[in-house]
Formats: structure tokens, C-alpha cells, sequence
């Protein structure tokens, strides 16, 4: 499944689906509870295929990183937890991607990308390598 189709709510705990649009807002649904909901436009929503993380060079996609802990894993939950210390969750990111910008991409980041990471794997809602690859193109 594409990125483009999962979103991430403020004040919210979790990702969730957007299940169809409607005329001031759209209705989702949590992946973690199954619960649906009514987002307004008025709502702070972050769509998944619109995250980037800072690199020293530039901009790396959301769907790229996610794809790289993919490989790491194999496919597979990760091997840390996003309630891990700073310290662990800064060397398994430094592990993943080297050239992370460590001014820009805080241990709260980190966090974020590691749990949502895990639910979408968990969900089997991973992005494909293809997806990834298509993504970039369309920009």
C-alpha cells in the first residue's frame, strides 16, 4: 500500500487510513483499534508520503527510510523499541541511515519513524520497494 493513504493525527496515538474523503474532511481509520473517525480540515494531519527526514545533502522520503529498515529487518518488527534510551534510538537510526542530520532529526522523530514503522509493518502495510520507487518519480 501506498504512503499517500495513511496519515499520522496530532494528538492522536498511532497511524491511520483514510477510508474516503468527505465535502470538510475525510473519515480514517486507527490501525492500531479499528475505530473510525471524522478528520476535519481544521484537524493537524501529516499524510505519510509527505514526511521527509533531513539528510546532510538533502530531503530522504519517509517511504525511502522506511524501506531501508525494511532491509535491515528483513521484513521483520525492528529490533528496538521506540521507548528505547535517546542514546539507542540515535545508533540504530545512524545504523539505518549515516547521513541523518543530527541538528535537525530529534530522538522524538526517531521515535515517530520507529513506531510507525512497526505498525504499518505489524498491518502489513509496508510500503514496496516498486511504491518507493514510484513515489519519486511522481515528483
Amino acid at each position: 500500500m501506498s504512503l499517500d493513504k495513511i496519515m499520522s493525527i496530532s494528538g492522536k496515538p498511532g497511524l491511520f487510513k483514510i477510508i474516503t474523503q468527505t465535502r470538510n474532511g475525510a473519515i480514517v481509520e486507527s490501525l492500531i483499534e479499528k475505530k473510525r473517525l471524522n478528520v476535519t480540515v481544521h484537524s493537524n494531519v501529516s499524510i505519510l508520503s509527505e514526511i521527509a527526514i533531513y539528510t546532510l545533502t538533502e530531503e530522504k522520503p519517509l517511504g525511502e527510510v522506511l524501506q531501508l529498515i525494511k532491509e535491515k529487518e528483513n521484513g521483520q518488527a525492528t529490533s528496538i523499541s521506540h521507548k528505547d534510551s535517546k542514546d539507542a534510538l540515535e545508533e540504530y537510526f545512524f545504523e539505518i541511515l549515516s547521513d541523518y542530520d543530527e541538528d535537525r532529526v530529534y530522538a522524538s522523530d526517531i521515535k515517530k519513524v520507529i513506531q510507525w514503522y512497526n505498525i504499518l509493518q505489524e498491518h502489513n502495510l509496508l510500503p514496496s520497494a516498486d511504491d518507493v520507487v514510484a513515489s519519486d518519480e511522481e515528483e
